[in-house]
């Protein structure tokens, strides 16, 4: 009896859990529906859901065409796929890590990315898709060139971040003499990419980001029962029958790749990766992957800061200035607490 009655208190557990993370996907999906409505409609002319939704049908439509087609669907759809990415990447790291200091930002990924796009504006002149293809080769590359210095399949987390801080510091100063010694006609072009902006993307750089998004955001997604079994520990995993290293490997592969595509066409957008698993994780609860709230949270954090950066203020910030203010309080926050308790 008493054994039948906790299997029925289990099982009502999982109900619990399994309905509020799917009421939590649910909400934030809205919200990402909602923002991304938001980001076709607004601008210096405000157009009504009709209007958008006929431009959107293939209807030419004077000035709403153009401004719907050309400078607001590109918006909105980059900020939507590098938001998935960026969430699901960063929810992957610090799951897999059992970090939460754990991800692109704060490990190098998006530094390796960045110093190759400032060689290319600043040194080679070059602009578009080719930064963006150089950049995401050189966060690769970075992210392999980590990878094996912290032992590869048997890297410790706190390994991987410290090489990753010291690797993106080498990094940052590169960019930093790039920055001084280059021309200051060059200058604004690079800072525009370093800041993480959704300007001037154009409808012909979509394509290759939703594909990557959907082919390696859906193998993370396959990934996932292994991903929590790794949360419970590397001996209690192994146990379960996960293969650890390789395991943590395609992880890590679905992660870097996630993050690299994302950062190559927007530029580094600050703190996204590190917000999104937390934010997440709090609203979803435990028992359940938080890789795909991760995703919508990621999105969602994009394209309202993005809002926000355009008409929260006099001035136009780019959406990477608003998602910096928004996280450095918490990293300071996030370490002072580890510092406390000693975790």
């Amino acid at each position: 009896m008493n054994n039948s009655a906790c299997v029925i208190k289990l099982k009502k557990g999982r109900r619990v859990r399994l309905r509020r993370w799917r009421l939590t996907l649910g909400g934030l999906a809205a919200l990402t529906l909602i923002l991304a409505a938001a980001m076709l409609t607004l601008g210096r002319t405000v157009y009504p859901a009709s209007v958008v939704l006929r431009v959107l049908l293939g209807d030419a439509i004077p000035g709403a065409t153009f401004a719907v087609m050309t400078l607001r669907l590109p918006r909105m759809l980059s900020g939507v796929f590098a938001g998935v990415a960026f969430g699901m990447a960063g929810s992957i790291f610090q799951t897999m890590l059992r970090n939460p200091l754990a991800s692109p930002d704060i490990i190098g990924v998006a530094s390796g990315a960045s110093v190759a796009a400032v060689i290319c504006i600043l040194v080679f002149r070059l602009s578009g898709i080719a930064v963006s293809a150089i950049a995401m080769a050189a966060g690769l590359v970075c992210a392999a060139f980590i990878y094996a210095l912290s032992g590869g399949g048997a890297f410790a987390g706190g390994r991987l971040i410290l090489i990753g801080i010291g690797v993106s510091a080498m990094q940052n100063a590169v960019i930093s003499y790039l920055m001084f010694r280059a021309s200051q006609y060059d200058i604004p072009g690079a800072l525009r990419w370093l800041s993480g902006n959704l300007n001037g993307i154009r409808l012909e750089r979509i394509p290759p980001l939703i594909g990557g998004v959907v082919v390696f955001g859906a193998a993370a997604l396959l990934l996932t029962r292994r991903l929590a079994l790794l949360e419970l520990g590397d001996e209690t995993a192994s146990a379960l029958g996960v293969s650890i290293k390789r395991a943590k490997l395609w992880l890590t592969l679905c992660a870097v790749f996630l993050a690299a595509i994302a950062t190559s066409s927007t530029g580094p957008i600050a703190f996204v990766a590190f917000l999104s698993g937390p934010i997440a994780k709090r609203l979803a609860g435990t028992g359940a992957s938080p890789v795909l709230p991760a995703a919508f949270t990621g999105a969602s954090l994009v394209l309202a800061a993005d809002l926000l950066g355009q008409f929260a203020f006099d001035t136009k910030f780019p959406v990477g200035v608003i998602t910096g203010i928004l996280g450095a309080p918490y990293l300071l926050f996030l370490l002072v607490r580890i510092n406390r308790t000693g975790d």
